[in-house]
């Protein structure tokens, strides 16, 4: 049998080129090695699928810091608000929460799967499941066909390489598609994790003294080894058995790992300033004055409005401050330590967890290769890329799966194009 388009991956990416194909003229044939497609979009945004994200375009690749302005020309062709508009067209309501996140009225990713599934379907596009492919085959610089670990060969001039990057691994995402980008004469970036936690070995953390503390709203920095600030990111955080996790932290985690190898330092300090609307100064007098109304009652019982009360206690210790203490026997440097570790508390960050514990992929299919309006090689005619497999990551908050979206579109239409 020969297929016009064969698109390898049943991910977000791989059902959207899928579609996108079959919308435009094409026979189109879906392979992927798991007993089921969909699976990282199932678990996508805790299980509730976060299926775009609504902020304006110019917004959006800011928070795509691996290459998204690459995306700019297949935005021209499929955008976010292309994406929500399909799924409410597939009878999927969608509802805006906080940061332009996007997510069915149902909270179920399960409804998203079922109805992206029913439109490949439809579209009668042929899915194998459980089907390993090999390897992709290339005569005088085109695609052929893929041969399948069972050793048979279909053939088609048109093959979409939508299998994802190493993270994740439990939904099929195994770095396969390398290999394929590799033969295709392509060159591979260094793959790295990112929106991944971090790891610490000081000892507060080796002791687990703020183990599940979260703290809400904050300011974390990444420093570099001369204490310069070289990102911030402001949201929530919480503390681990073995450093450091939550939506600020993610963020922060790239930035972590590039200034790892870039200073080739053992470790990079984090800095936490659990209080980023006021300054030292402002809140040290706001201290003293809370302490001087109220001269009688000891400090941890007046001053725990601004952090949690663990953390209170613990930046207390730090400053050598007893919590007992009230306004009469006040060290003035003391409550200034303890302001200053509000605003500047350090954390030493020796690592990330590996990158098949990561949420996303650092690195991939070098962008410099392909045709951003097409998603298609430049050596290698009929061969196409999408999703997580290229140099593209963003943030975690519907900006990579709108990268799958967006490319995987682009790249089934392309395909189609030229079949």
């Amino acid at each position: 049998m020969k297929y016009d388009v064969i698109v390898i991956g049943g991910g977000p990416s791989g059902l959207m080129a899928s579609v996108s194909a079959a919308e435009h003229g094409a026979s189109v044939l879906l392979v992927d090695k798991g007993n089921k497609l969909g699976r990282k979009l199932a678990i996508s945004g805790g299980g509730r699928c976060n299926v775009t994200n609504r902020l304006p375009l110019d917004e959006l690749i800011k928070f795509i810091p691996g290459n998204g302005k690459f995306l700019y020309s297949a935005f021209n062709i499929f955008n976010n608000e292309d994406i929500i508009t399909f799924f409410e067209d597939l009878g999927i309501r969608l509802k805006e929460e906080d940061h332009g996140r996007m997510f069915p009225v149902t909270d179920d990713a399960k409804s998203v799967v079922n109805a992206l599934l029913e439109k490949v379907r439809k579209l009668n596009v042929t899915i194998k499941v459980n089907t390993p492919v090999e390897k992709v085959i290339y005569r005088n610089g085109a695609v052929t066909g893929v041969r399948l670990q069972s050793k048979e060969e279909i053939e088609s001039s048109n093959v979409v390489i939508a299998v994802g990057g190493k993270s994740v691994p439990h939904t099929g995402s195994t770095g396969d598609g390398y290999a394929w980008a590799e033969e295709g004469g392509h060159t591979i970036t260094d793959l790295y994790p990112t929106e991944v936690p971090l790891t610490s070995s000081e000892p507060f953390i080796k002791d687990k003294e703020l183990q599940g503390l979260s703290l809400r709203d904050v300011a974390l920095s990444v420093l570099n080894p001369k204490g310069k600030v070289i990102k911030t990111h402001r949201w929530d955080m919480i503390f681990t058995h073995i450093g450091l996790s939550g939506p600020a932290v993610l963020r922060c985690s790239q930035y972590v790992v590039k200034a790892m190898k870039k200073f080739n330092a053992q470790y990079i300090p984090l800095q936490i300033d659990s209080v980023p609307d006021q300054n030292e100064e402002e809140l040290y007098r706001e201290h003293m004055k809370i302490a001087k109304e109220e001269p009688k009652k000891a400090i941890k019982n007046i001053w725990k409005s601004k952090v949690p009360e663990r953390y209170m206690l613990f930046l207390l210790s730090k400053a050598e401050l007893s919590p007992d203490t009230t306004y009469a026997h006040l060290s003035k440097e003391k409550v200034r330590e303890y302001v200053r570790l509000l605003k500047q508390f350090q954390i030493a960050i020796d690592g990330t967890l590996p990158i098949d514990k990561a949420f996303v992929t650092g690195g991939g299919v070098s962008l410099k290769e392909i045709h951003p309006k097409e998603m298609g090689s430049k050596f290698t005619e009929g061969l196409y890329f999408c999703g997580e497999v290229l140099d593209i990551h963003g943030y975690t908050g519907g900006y990579n799966i709108t990268s799958a979206f967006v490319t995987g579109f682009t790249a089934g239409k392309s395909a189609a194009t030229r079949a």
